[in-house]
């Protein structure tokens, strides 16, 4: 019988093997940042950390912050725009930004200034997360601040955390006919709250018809546009005029 050795293979990040591999391009002219900025497009969230700490002895943080760690995360969205990456790949390299964006914030004594805020979550009784989680990078690697509800969100706690964060704009996702029911309740109780802020539904299960045939809902078809929109909503267009921009 034939035994086990050779472990090398357990746990190998074969996606980092691939014959078309992420390399952050030409983000900085600087090597220091360019290594930083590469770390991110890795996803390698251990590695990271010592590297920027090394940087903070004499670049600034908030420096380190846009011209690295965002701008490896940018380089990310391109390479999963493309279809060079994918779920795994985005998610590990968020996690190598926060990781990056942390030790900087320690380093100034307080948290990065963000755009502004949005919410976030996947509708109630929908645990399928996985349009939510990249946006989440997305918006997250972009300069925004996100409020992550998490799945299987009832409507009164996405009411409730609108109300309490006061965010330019909330994101709803669903994967099945029977949640994206929650969406035009949100969008209801939102209004008559007097929060008139655009409201991106997405997901399997969503399409813009439905989207579109309730105040505040605009149809968001691709993870990829949710950052383009915080930026329309930041800048303060309705979600009317987000919605014929985006939609139609």
């Amino acid at each position: 019988m034939k035994v086990l050795d050779d472990f090398s293979n357990i746990f190998k990040r074969y996606d980092l093997d691939l014959e078309v591999t992420g390399e952050a391009r030409a983000v900085s002219t600087d090597a220091t940042m360019l290594g930083i900025a590469q770390f991110v497009v890795d996803g390698d969230d251990v590695g990271i950390l010592p590297s920027v700490i090394k940087a903070l002895e004499s670049k600034s943080p908030i420096d380190i912050i846009n011209d690295a760690l965002i701008a490896g995360m940018i380089e990310v969205s391109r390479l999963w725009e493309e279809g060079v990456y994918f779920l795994p790949q985005v998610i590990l390299s968020s996690d190598a930004m926060i990781v990056g964006i942390a030790a900087c914030e320690a380093k100034m004594g307080k948290s990065m200034d963000r755009k502004s805020t949005v919410v976030t979550h996947t509708a109630e009784g929908d645990i399928h997360d996985i349009g939510q989680v990249i946006v989440n990078a997305l918006l997250n690697a972009n300069g925004f601040k996100v409020v992550n509800l998490g799945a299987d969100v009832p409507v009164e706690k996405v009411v409730a955390a609108c109300k309490e964060h006061r965010p330019v704009m909330v994101t709803g996702t669903a994967l099945m006919t029977t949640t994206m029911t929650a969406f035009p309740k949100i969008g209801h109780q939102l209004k008559a709250a007097g929060l008139n802020i655009p409201f991106i539904c997405g997901g399997g299960a969503v399409c813009e018809e439905y989207v579109t045939g309730y105040d505040l809902g605009i149809w968001g078809k691709e993870a990829s546009q949710a950052p383009g929109m915080a930026e329309d909503a930041t800048a303060g267009e309705s979600w009317e005029s987000m919605r014929g921009k985006w939609n139609g």
